[in-house]
């Protein structure tokens, strides 16, 4: 099997989440992903996450999964003109430092694509390469914030919540990994790179649904709703009586009448109160009340299965334990075990989507520093092993 992306050759420069994720979903279809990384400490990804084995990070060894880890120190000239000799030998140059950074070190992208007129150059920042805000730093959460997501997360009568990941630099890597693979498809037609340009705030607002328009044209402003979505019902957590929650959506009219239909109260359906979408939305608060009630008396088990048989769409609210533990996870290999060098077998998630012909694949976790530094400075560009020598002598490498 010949991997979606195995012609295309990534030099991934920048740290911690959003520019390195997105090398991370190019090198799960067969991109051959080259992380530079700073020679004293490398990324700090290799010391981020909330538990540590072995005072390894475990984070780590997904994001940098199917990577070659090169040490360069690019803010020396010399470790800038190692630069411009990967470029000459690749597709793809993604960075995620603050705008103005890849100029001050001479690798502007006018400059980099007279090396190779073919260079793609995938830019994620806080805020874009354009505009009053560029340089200000600009972290996930920022863009979270800006971008409208953090408004509308948490209950109505508290502060905004933050997710419990770093969704904003996941996005803005996804939708520049997304923005890589458009222009390599139009570089095939005109035979020139671009700059793809990926700013966090913009990627979480394009997830933002009506937001805009729905203020714009309406003047209606979404607000914090907690665990619903307003005048849209049944859909919700609900209790079960083992004590823990499960979500049902039942939301549109053939659903909820199954729903009812498992209940046991198929006149639901027809009562005023509740027999469309608009008025189920009405009675929201009634109406779950009505349906927390019942699955409360329901052992948690049983009742999926009831929901489930009945076509009712339902599910549990899982840990990391339940998504293990899980048959259908495990028969979708959603997450596979990959070797580790001092972690052993380590599960992780697998590449998503899923293709038929060409399959996303984990082909190794997250390299040491510096492992590949013989293979790509010395196979790749051919210097000599006194030349990598000099470049490590001088902390360049």
């Amino acid at each position: 099997m010949v991997a979606a992306l195995s012609d295309i050759r990534v030099i991934e420069m920048g740290t911690l989440l959003a520019g390195p994720f997105c090398g991370q979903l190019l090198g799960d279809f067969g991109a051959e992903v080259i992380k530079l990384e700073d020679p004293g400490k490398g990324d700090p990804m290799r010391q981020w996450g909330r538990e540590k084995a072995h005072g390894q990070s475990l984070w780590w060894p997904v994001v940098a999964r199917n990577k070659k880890s090169v040490t360069c120190n690019l803010r020396t000239t010399a470790g800038q003109e190692l630069v411009r000799k990967l470029v000459a030998e690749a597709d793809v140059l993604v960075e995620n430092f603050r705008p103005g950074t890849l100029e001050r070190w001479g690798l502007d992208y006018e400059t980099l694509q007279k090396i190779n007129p073919r260079l793609i150059l995938t830019r994620v920042t806080g805020y874009g390469q354009t505009g009053p805000y560029a340089p200000r730093a600009g972290f996930g959460a920022i863009g979270e914030a800006m971008g409208g997501l953090r408004y509308v997360i948490g209950e109505a009568d508290r502060a905004p919540a933050r997710a419990g990941i770093s969704i904003g630099d996941s996005l803005a890597a996804t939708y520049a990994a997304y923005g890589t693979l458009a222009a390599l498809h139009a570089r095939e037609r005109t035979g020139q790179g671009q700059v793809v340009d990926s700013a966090i705030y913009e990627a979480v607002m394009a997830m933002m649904e009506s937001l805009i328009p729905e203020w714009a044209v309406a003047g209606y402003q979404r607000e914090r709703t907690g665990a619903i979505l307003p005048n849209v019902a049944p859909s919700n957590a609900y209790p079960t009586k083992d004590g823990s929650d499960i979500l049902i959506a039942a939301n549109q009219d053939t659903v909820f009448r199954r729903l009812c239909d498992v209940m046991g109260r198929p006149e639901l359906a027809q009562d005023p109160r509740y027999a469309t979408h608009g008025a189920r939305g009405a009675n929201q608060a009634e109406l779950d009340a009505l349906v927390g009630a019942w699955t409360a008396t329901q052992p948690n088990a049983e009742l999926l299965a009831a929901l489930h048989a009945a076509g009712v769409p339902a599910g549990g609210i899982y840990t990391a334990a339940d998504i293990l533990a899980d048959p259908h996870v495990k028969e979708r290999d959603a997450v596979v075990a990959v070797p580790h060098p001092e972690l052993g077998e380590l599960p992780m998630q697998a590449p998503a989507p899923k293709l038929s012909a060409t399959p996303g694949e984990i082909r190794w976790a997250g390299p040491a520093l510096g492992q590949h530094n013989d293979e790509v400075y010395g196979t790749l560009l051919g210097l000599s092993a006194d030349e990598r020598a000099a470049l490590a002598s001088d902390g360049v490498i």
